[in-house]
């Protein structure tokens, strides 16, 4: 993911909010246009955060691009939760989660995870 100089912060870092956005694009890189190419649309049509949760271990300052390697460590009915580590030149600099909802835009609910949902997860499933 890169970093760009609008994420930095008046101390010359990474700002933290910034840590949640660079979360979100790995996400939704995955469960937008990834599920996507495995013919998978529905996720696009919503999914909602219930909770985030972000451990900064060390500062990320501006310039080559940080890793990020996401899997999901917990799978419900209607939720499942993905985990984070942020690598900044190849060293651990945070850890996050964040808690998944399918929803219903136009219903306006959460909804159950469907059976080709579970079937798209499942390979990302810690162990």
């Amino acid at each position: 993911m890169p970093v760009r100089w609008s994420d930095m912060d008046a101390y010359g870092h990474v700002n933290n909010a910034r840590f949640l956005t660079i979360y979100e694009e790995a996400r939704v890189a995955l469960f937008f246009q990834g599920a996507r190419e495995h013919g998978l649309g529905s996720f696009e049509e919503g999914i909602v955060i219930a909770r985030h949760e972000i451990d900064y271990l060390r500062p990320v300052d501006y310039g080559d691009p940080v890793r990020v390697e996401m899997w999901i460590s917990e799978q419900r009915a209607a939720s499942f939760t993905v985990s984070y580590e942020l690598f900044d030149d190849g060293e651990l600099a945070g850890r996050a989660k964040s808690v998944c909802v399918p929803y219903n835009l136009a219903d306006g609910h959460p909804r159950r995870l469907s059976a080709d949902e579970r079937e798209f997860l499942r390979p990302y499933l810690a162990a």
